[in-house]
């Protein structure tokens, strides 16, 4: 940590809300995790609904290890106005497109599923053609 910690009002960490770009807020210190976004055990998800608020509740209720408090240290920008912060969290609706983990376009999917059952259909009138006894 820095000997003149930066201060950071809750407008500019509320900003930070994505995969490539997470900042949080915990014990009135501001983090930028977005290094450790694929390496959180509980995935990147779970770093990301604790954006845009104060995150100290989130992180103390899963119970951390001292390891991983100490990591933090290497995250570490600034800490926050409290002042800025606001009392009640306001909805914020992503960003982002919805995780897709096979990266399948959804117009490949509904395209297998009309063409699977058409090709069933006519494997199954081609063995019936070629097993037919003269």
């Amino acid at each position: 940590m820095g000997s003149d910690p930066k201060v950071l009002e809750f407008e500019e960490v509320s900003k930070h809300n994505m995969t490539k770009d997470c900042w949080l807020i915990m014990e009135g210190k501001v983090y930028d995790v977005t290094p450790f976004m694929d390496d959180h055990p509980g995935g990147d998800e779970v770093l990301l609904s604790a954006t845009g608020k104060d995150a100290t509740n989130d992180f103390e209720d899963v119970g951390h290890s001292d390891s991983a408090r100490e990591m933090l240290d290497k995250y570490y920008i600034g800490t926050i106005d409290m002042s800025t912060v606001p009392k009640k969290r306001a909805y914020v609706a992503p960003q982002q497109a919805a995780y897709n983990p096979d990266k399948t376009p959804e117009f490949v999917i509904k395209i297998l599923q009309f063409l699977v059952p058409l090709l069933i259909l006519g494997l199954a009138f081609a063995v019936r053609y070629y097993t037919k006894e003269k």
